[in-house]
């Protein structure tokens, strides 16, 4: 009987250098979309796709990650004192009581793929574990982390999330080699090309920020080399389950936001404080001012 997902990992070491000077003192997962730091969102949807165990790979600059997942009586005292309540409800709220968060360090950046690995003291060779990277922001009706649990629930086999993607961003991303005709099909991948040129990929399909993996890729990863960039590439090692177990790629339903480009973050923001439940409103009416007073 296979076992559930219960454990997500969060790589979150990077230095962000693409948000430089925003980011020289605060980890760009901290950076804000309207009221809730990027990194909040992947945790929510974990949790919310039934992930009991987040486990954050973070770097020697990330301290504040781990802040803002801890509880903080001296900061709910106050609050309570001065009669918010139910603001101090909603800060208690952000890592249910029942949810573990655990710790790692990457000491050198050397690729997603080594960094995924170093939660493996935590995660069993015959254990699935979810990865998630905060980067994508991903907005769907279900989330998509529960849409690949399901699937994986049904096959047994490791999942990774793809995407349409222009073909000048190929060469941005893991190509894969799979048959996936719409959005919310599944194939079995039959191949992963690490940013191929364009004229070298099987697709125009990219994997990006929502896996879910065999537990056996950590074994793989710790006896991998550097693969493009010098890097430990997680692709390379999923390549290596393509024959057994095998793995499936999948055309999520939902819309994602590329947080890790200056652009993508604008985008998420704009998105975000239009369906903003207090803000949507003033928000829609001063984009029609902006654009009125700029025709």
């Amino acid at each position: 009987m296979q076992r559930p997902v219960r454990k997500a990992v969060f790589p979150v070491a990077g230095l962000g250098t693409r948000f430089l000077p925003a980011t020289k003192a605060q980890p760009k997962e901290m950076l804000t979309i309207i009221d809730k730091p990027i990194i909040q969102f992947a945790v929510e949807e974990a949790i919310a796709a039934g992930i009991t165990h987040l486990i954050f790979v973070i770097g020697r600059t990330k301290r504040s990650i781990a802040d803002h997942f801890d509880a903080n009586p001296e900061l709910d005292m106050l609050l309570r004192s001065k009669g918010k309540d139910e603001m101090a409800d909603t800060l208690n709220s952000i890592v249910p009581k029942d949810i573990a968060c655990i710790y790692f360090r990457q000491a050198e950046a050397l690729g997603l793929g080594h960094a995924v690995a170093c939660a493996s003291p935590v995660i069993d060779d015959d254990e699935p574990f979810a990865v998630l990277l905060a980067d994508d922001l991903m907005r769907a009706q279900t989330p998509v982390l529960k849409q690949m649990i399901d699937l994986y629930d049904r096959t047994g086999r490791s999942v990774v999330a793809v995407e349409d993607v222009a073909p000048d961003m190929v060469s941005s991303y893991g190509i894969v080699d799979a048959d996936l005709p719409h959005v919310g099909s599944s194939g079995r991948l039959r191949g992963v090309v690490e940013k191929p040129k364009v004229e070298d990929a099987p697709s125009n399909q990219a994997i990006v920020g929502r896996y879910i993996l065999d537990g056996s890729i950590m074994k793989l990863l710790r006896d991998q080399t550097p693969g493009a960039g010098g890097e430990i590439q997680l692709t390379d090692a999923i390549s290596r389950l393509v024959g057994a177990p095998g793995v499936d790629a999948y055309r999520f339903e939902g819309r994602r936001y590329d947080c890790g480009s200056k652009i993508g973050f604008v985008e998420a923001t704009m998105a975000s404080a239009l369906e903003h439940p207090e803000y949507g409103d003033q928000t829609r009416q001063m984009m029609r001012d902006l654009l009125d007073r700029d025709a």
